[in-house]
């Protein structure tokens, strides 16, 4: 007999992430949500993927500064493999996250319906930390492809945060309520 007492035990919560390649950002937070949410023992609960807004890096691993970032946090992002994203996949995904606000641009524009545009969401709104008075420059996770590995540690960082809220506020999700970012 099913567990109907226990949270979400039949929902299931796509979440895509996407920056520009696929390469840097996306990944890492793709592999921080999902050890994030199995550490939390809700990893079954979730469907977690990436993609970026160009092609440029299809098929590629993550950026090897990525990789080790991640490593050195506890994380094996080994497996990733880049893609692009594609504009059907907002009926597939309950969730489409953007890194930064150029994304969210992108992502807007490719929409076909309202109900898709509602699916799409700045990561860092996600962060507990941010405060509505946060300036919307601040939202960004910025691109560390062009930096060094410092950079790389701020945005693991930033991703970090923004993904611990994303999984706080998206426990009400698997009982069925809607989620707002914070």
């Amino acid at each position: 007999m099913p567990d109907h007492g226990s949270m979400a035990s039949e929902r299931l919560l796509r979440i895509c992430f996407v920056c520009s390649g696929n390469i840097c950002r996306s990944p890492m937070a793709e592999v921080v949500l999902r050890g994030l949410a199995d550490d939390a023992g809700l990893g079954r609960h979730f469907e977690i993927d990436s993609a970026g807004t160009g092609d440029w890096h299809v098929g590629e691993r993550a950026d090897r500064r990525a990789l080790a970032v991640l490593s050195r946090a506890g994380f094996d992002g080994s497996a990733h493999r880049a893609r692009q994203f594609d504009p059907r996949w907002f009926l597939r995904r309950d969730m489409v996250i953007a890194l930064d606000r150029g994304h969210l641009r992108t992502l807007r524009s490719w929409v076909a319906s309202d109900a898709e545009r509602d699916r799409i969401q700045l990561l860092r709104s996600f962060d507990l930390s941010v405060g509505a008075d946060t300036p919307p420059s601040e939202l960004d996770v910025p691109d560390p492809y062009y930096d060094g590995a410092d950079a790389f540690g701020n945005a693991l960082d930033l991703i970090t945060a923004a993904c611990a809220g994303l999984l706080a506020t998206t426990r009400p999700r698997l009982d069925g309520r809607p989620v707002r970012a914070v």
